[in-house]
């Protein structure tokens, strides 16, 4: 057996206890990690609330978490990884634990931290998969809504990287950082759009929006089309004709130049705490309140 953090029921942050679980065994082209750092996303958060209850429907008990860095204690047949490596990746069946299984590890370099490695998982793939289907070229003009957060930090980079002018919008605590990153930012709230405006005379030809803010209607008025917007965070999305963006099977394969990327120090990603796996609960109740500046992680 091994210690898990579980919830046997929708809720609250303090849904999430300590269990006894069972230690999973890796299936075909899995490796089971010893776990190192597990990342905090906020659609664990949803899950758990049962807010995402028709998209992910669950069986209970559930293990949360949807990316780890740990060790390989154990390979399945076919797996690329071989017992004692130090990989990243996705995980099969939570990753708030102990163990955990990954369908796809990929490797990871000896100068990426355990909690960098873990948080770039879902982030940097969900980044680099929506610019993919916004199909924004060099020299056309870019907003990122929610440029402070993990999403919209590498996505900023991303594309900054790629030849984009970059516009973020933020709050007035991260203008500075996302200026930093590579964007010229403005402060989301009343106004925005006009502030937008005025950093970008020349116009926007696609919006990113990771801030879930409200913000659908005036970014289609900016682009003039809503096929040139996409949320990974409203879920209004369909009433404005605005693509909402999930997760697909492809993902994985961005994974390791995003590796590459932030090993090299061409990308970023900010973590703002690492908590025991004790308490886990009240790392869901810090990225509730808002309270975080950056990813949380756990450390089994």
């Amino acid at each position: 057996m091994s210690t898990a953090i579980t919830f046997t029921r929708y809720g609250d942050p303090d849904v999430l206890t300590r269990a006894e679980v069972d230690i999973p065994e890796p299936g075909p082209g899995q490796v089971r990690v010893r776990v190192r750092a597990a990342s905090v996303n906020p659609l664990d958060l949803k899950i758990r609330s049962g807010l995402m209850a028709g998209a992910f429907p669950v069986r209970f008990p559930v293990t949360p978490g949807l990316d780890a860095a740990g060790v390989v204690d154990a390979v399945g047949e076919g797996a690329d990884a071989a017992v004692g490596d130090e990989v990243l990746g996705a995980t099969a069946g939570g990753s708030y634990g102990e163990y955990a299984l990954l369908d796809r590890p990929v490797a990871k370099p000896r100068g990426l931290s355990w909690e960098v490695a873990a948080s770039l998982v879902t982030v940097g793939q969900t980044a680099f998969r929506v610019l993919g289907e916004l199909e924004v070229r060099v020299g056309q003009t870019l907003l990122v809504h929610g440029a402070g957060g993990s999403v919209g930090t590498v996505a900023v980079q991303l594309a900054a990287a790629r030849g984009l002018t970059v516009i973020g919008s933020a709050g007035e605590h991260d203008l500075e950082r996302v200026t930093g990153l590579g964007a010229t930012a403005v402060r989301y709230g009343e106004g925005w759009a006009e502030r937008v405006k005025a950093a970008a005379p020349q116009g926007v030809d696609a919006v990113l929006d990771a801030s879930g803010a409200g913000v659908l209607a005036e970014s289609v008025a900016l682009t003039g089309d809503s096929a040139r917007v996409i949320t990974i965070a409203d879920m209004t999305a369909a009433q404005h004709g605005v693509r909402f963006s999930a997760g697909t099977a492809e993902d994985g394969q961005s994974l390791p130049e995003l590796v590459q990327l932030a090993a090299t120090g061409k990308i970023t990603l900010p973590v703002w705490r690492a908590y025991p796996l004790d308490q886990a609960a009240t790392a869901h109740a810090d990225i509730e309140a808002r309270r975080n500046r950056g990813k949380v992680v756990l450390l089994p």
